[in-house]
């Protein structure tokens, strides 16, 4: 490496020094500046793959805290997926129920949708209750909403006047904007590209 080199690399690696440095100092002003310790309502939408997933991730990274978790699944039927067999390891910290008939394509039973439902509710209500529960997530939620097969109100209601360290997720492509409104935390999975458009078909490890 030649003079000249050497001193345009000690002069770039200075301004990255110097340039990390104001960075981390706005960023322990940001991070001092956080005060509040509360429980969030988190909404994962969007028409993209991964609103579950993350959900599930949320609930192992509770678990590895040592909290309690559980979970109400509002339309997936009652067949064996990845995720049901991996928490059933955690059957100390961790309350699966899953509650859906499948989707109403599958049902053509709308009475039979909404009786679900209201049962997938009536245990949501009764998890949220238990002070035992750190999370809870509310899978599909946004779906029964959306199908109105819930009074959104009353929804809205119950979550409003949860315990204030409760942690509740719920998930679901077009989630209600009352919904969105009142939750602390939004995230909207984009559609990009999806393996099902090229005909493959769900895979174990991937889709279930």
């Amino acid at each position: 490496m030649t003079d000249d080199n050497r001193s345009d690399t000690d002069e770039l690696n200075r301004r990255h020094a110097e340039k990390m440095k104001r960075r981390k100092a706005l960023q322990e002003r940001a991070l001092a500046s956080k005060t509040v310790e509360k429980g969030l309502l988190m909404v994962h939408t969007g028409k993209g793959k991964g609103k579950s997933t993350a959900a599930f991730g949320l609930m192992m990274r509770a678990v590895g805290h040592g909290m309690r978790v559980g979970m109400v699944q509002f339309v997936k039927g009652a067949w064996s997926t990845g995720e049901t067999v991996a928490l059933e390891r955690f059957e100390d910290l961790v309350d699966f129920h899953t509650m859906g008939e499948g989707f109403t394509w599958d049902t053509q039973d709308r009475a039979r949708d909404i009786a679900a439902a209201e049962a997938a509710w009536a245990k949501a209500k009764e998890l949220m209750a238990d002070p035992r529960y750190r999370l809870i997530v509310l899978d599909e939620l946004n779906i029964v909403l959306r199908m109105d097969y819930l009074p959104l109100d009353e929804v809205l209601a119950t979550l409003a006047a949860r315990r204030p360290d409760l942690h509740v997720c719920i998930t679901g492509r077009n989630a209600k904007p009352e919904l969105i409104a009142a939750a602390d935390l939004v995230t909207e999975m984009t559609l990009v590209k999806h393996p099902f458009e090229a005909g493959v078909k769900a895979q174990a490890g991937i889709e279930f």
